[in-house]
């Protein structure tokens, strides 16, 4: 009878379980510890998705400029309560669709509040089947009212100060609504070619053109923390509360096609691309110009390869033999000092070694003098081969307490 036994097939395959449990397989300490920088990273992901899903939906508050419930500076929620308190049907719409079923007439005033997202189905739907309503658009850029086909040219004006309505050569109704009354904004559109209200140099910041479309350069006059200056809030509700229903349009991105809305393209000036393909052809010619032609490259055989190693061995055994200690401890201390100068970032070669001195010493907590002796190009050098062997070791035991630190 043999004297080899083995173990049952269980007991084999529980010691292949636990020898495999630090295998590449097993979901031990340390699978996670390898793991660890991509779980961090993909909880990371999780709490920056979570956070970004409940801040979009905190609630009804919106947070768009002049956005009639959003309560920010920049909302128009002080104006839409205002208005509703004064016996104003205001209805926010949100969408174009919602648009189109809001039934207006001449008995309604809508307000674009953000034309810039206006589509052009949306922009040309807002000037021929509006029934009738008073249109009135915030914030009308030059790109806005191309859009709208409307012949107008604006330009922006900043810290505009208790501006006098003076609305000579405006409509009478406007002129009406508006004389004796002042506004104060941070900035507003100016339309030098048309007639309106509180001109600036005498180009109006609100004005209405022949298609009875009201321009509202000095939309800031309905923003929540512009409203109370000067005479803003009056303002905002005669030009807004003059009919019995406000429809308050908030443009809504989803409706825009892919080739609708207002992009980059129209805020640049004429002159941008021409000016792009001068200076690409420029640059080309430059290339061209100043580029230069590599050949192949050429091996050039050595007589003889030398490892670094070996070359570093060699030049210390010529300094032994030629008993040139005070040569060999300057090469050792110009290359710590410029290891430790590369270590505390500044430059290897140009360092003032005073400097070093004095940064090494208050990093390390040694004394100046002690530091001086072992970096200063002036300090002692060693005399024999004990004092060099020594001197070496504390420049190494030196640049380890600068690392440390």
């Amino acid at each position: 009878m043999s004297a080899l036994t083995t173990a049952p097939p269980s007991h084999r395959a529980d010691d292949a379980g636990s020898v495999g449990g630090s295998g590449s397989g097993s979901l031990g300490p340390g699978f996670w510890r390898r793991r660890r920088a991509l779980l961090l990273l993909a909880l990371a992901l999780v709490v920056v998705v979570v956070g970004a899903v409940l801040l979009g939906s905190g609630g009804p508050e919106r947070g768009g400029r002049l956005d009639p419930d959003n309560p920010t500076p920049t909302g128009g929620q002080a104006v839409a309560r205002v208005l509703a308190d004064q016996g104003v049907d205001v209805t926010v719409v949100r969408s174009a669709a919602a648009l189109e079923d809001a039934d207006v007439d001449d008995g309604t005033t809508v307000l674009v509040s953000d034309p810039l997202l206006l589509g052009e189905r949306t922009a040309e739907s807002l000037m021929d089947d509006r029934g009738g309503a008073r249109l009135v658009v915030a914030d009308p850029e030059f790109a806005v009212t191309d859009l709208l086909g409307l012949d107008v040219q604006g330009t922006r004006e900043s810290g505009l100060d208790d501006v006098a309505a003076d609305c000579s050569g405006a409509g009478s109704t406007l002129g009406d609504d508006l004389d004796g009354l002042e506004i104060s904004v941070d900035r507003a559109f100016v339309f030098p070619e048309l007639d309106g209200c509180f001109a600036v140099d005498g180009a109006p910041t609100i004005a209405e053109t022949d298609d009875e479309v009201l321009l509202l350069g000095a939309d800031d006059l309905l923003t929540n923390d512009q409203v109370l200056r000067a005479d803003n809030a009056a303002v905002a509700l005669r030009l807004l509360g003059g009919t019995e229903r406000l429809v308050w349009y908030v443009p809504d991105p989803a409706d825009l096609a892919d080739d609708e809305g207002v992009g980059l393209g129209a805020f640049a000036p004429d002159a941008v691309v021409p000016a792009l393909w001068l200076t690409v052809a420029a640059v080309v010619a430059l290339m061209w110009w100043r580029g230069r032609r590599f050949g192949r490259l050429v091996v050039e055989p050595l007589p003889v390869s030398v490892r670094a190693v070996e070359a570093t061995e060699s030049r210390g055994r010529l300094y032994r033999r030629t008993g040139d200690r005070f040569h060999a401890a300057d090469a050792l201390r110009r290359a710590s000092r410029r290891r430790i100068a590369v270590h505390l970032g500044l430059p290897r070669h140009d360092v003032d070694p005073v400097a070093l001195v004095h940064d090494v010493a208050a990093r390390t907590g040694r004394p100046v003098a002690y530091v001086g002796s072992l970096l200063d190009p002036r300090g002692p050098l060693p005399t024999d081969d004990a004092a060099l062997v020594t001197f070496a070791h504390l420049l190494t035991d030196l640049e380890k307490e600068v690392r440390r630190a």
